[in-house]
């Protein structure tokens, strides 16, 4: 019996090999034409030109949005700001003050300039002793009424929850860490009325980058850490040309229709940003990077990091992730299919509405109450 078995098996993997070889064996091989993908001896691959359409996966209303975003990014006059908003994020934002009913105060906490939301109705009985921080995005070069009303108001209006939007200081004007010390001010006024882990703090882009840089800093000056956080569309990594990894180099014509990371690199290798906020800091400084040090990533509250698969963060959300998880934080990480850095501005896309319900139900999770 055994030996039957084992002719059996014998004879379904020749099967198998049979089936997947291509036909003509050897002929095939002689035949076959000289790959147009080239590799270096040091692994570095040089890809010809193809044509990559919408992903397939996408629903109807994420694929049209998808092709508009690509070609919005391809008209600089609807990339320029108007009062703090990007010119081709007006009809995003005049569609979410429709859709979400709020109150918002412009007003200041800790000296600081903020926006403080709430929902239309009041804020739910069980988050009355709980606040969320945004911190916007927008290359700490801007966006602050823009970027900072489109992450805010679909979490107040649909999780019933404050929000305070920072209006923290910004490049080329300041420098680090002046955008770290506003939200310490903030975080530090609001903890006179909260506990810690009653609040969360979050943000997009340059806001999460800021939002990892913050809980570094709430280390550093000894502060207690928030209850959770929220890095989206970012990672607690940066390199000279963007965030570091792979999705520098096939993200950008993927997902903003702009060129990619130039390699060889056209400048000598450096531990700086190009950032005008950031420069003359340390990309390994911890307090820029905070993956530089284990010791300030294992002290991290519960994180939820936000990405796409064709956001230029891409590579940096999933590492940081990964060594979130190897230090022992609990982190969850989320990545939607074909879409591009920031993809949930635009709230009528299926898509959107998903992230925000991971957002709320991450918060609604590890906050205290």
């Amino acid at each position: 019996m055994q030996t039957r078995n084992t002719r059996g098996r014998g004879v379904a993997t020749a099967m198998m090999i049979a089936l997947c070889a291509p036909a003509g064996g050897a002929a095939w091989a002689q035949d076959r034409k000289p790959s147009p993908v080239v590799v270096d001896p040091d692994g570095t691959v040089h890809a010809p030109a193809m044509s990559v359409p919408v992903s397939s996966l996408l629903s109807p209303e994420g694929k049209a949005y998808m092709a508009e975003h690509l070609r919005q990014m391809q008209q600089p006059e609807l990339l320029a700001q108007k009062d703090g908003v990007p010119i081709f994020m007006e009809p995003y934002l005049a569609r979410q003050r429709v859709l979400f009913p709020h109150d918002r105060r412009d007003t200041k906490i800790g000296g600081v300039h903020v926006y403080d939301y709430t929902p239309k109705g009041g804020v739910a009985p069980e988050n009355r002793n709980r606040v969320l921080i945004n911190l916007h995005g927008g290359g700490f070069m801007g966006c602050f009424q823009g970027c900072g009303e489109l992450e805010s108001l679909p979490l107040t209006s649909l999780g019933r929850v404050r929000v305070v939007a920072v209006d923290y200081r910004q490049g080329p004007e300041h420098r680090f860490p002046a955008a770290s010390e506003d939200v310490a001010a903030v975080y530090r006024e609001l903890l006179k009325t909260y506990p810690a882990k009653n609040i969360g703090v979050y943000g997009c882009s340059a806001g999460g980058m800021l939002t990892g840089m913050s809980v570094a800093w709430f280390q550093a000056q000894g502060l207690p850490r928030p209850g959770a956080i929220g890095i989206f569309c970012a990672g607690a990594t940066l390199s000279s040309s963007g965030f570091g990894g792979d999705a520098d180099f096939f993200t950008g014509p993927l997902g903003d229709a702009r060129p990619p990371a130039p390699w060889p690199p056209v400048r000598p290798a450096s531990d700086k940003s190009g950032m005008p906020y950031l420069a003359g800091a340390s990309l390994k400084d911890p307090l820029v990077s905070p993956t530089a040090s284990d010791a300030v990533l294992r002290q991290f509250p519960p994180t939820l990091l936000i990405t796409g698969t064709r956001g230029f963060e891409l590579s940096s959300t999933v590492y940081t992730h990964t060594q979130l998880v190897r230090l022992g934080v609990e982190a969850d990480l989320h990545v939607w299919e074909g879409l591009f850095h920031g993809f949930f501005y635009n709230a009528d896309v299926p898509e959107s509405r998903q992230a925000y319900d991971v957002m709320l139900k991450f918060f609604d999770k590890h906050l205290g109450r």
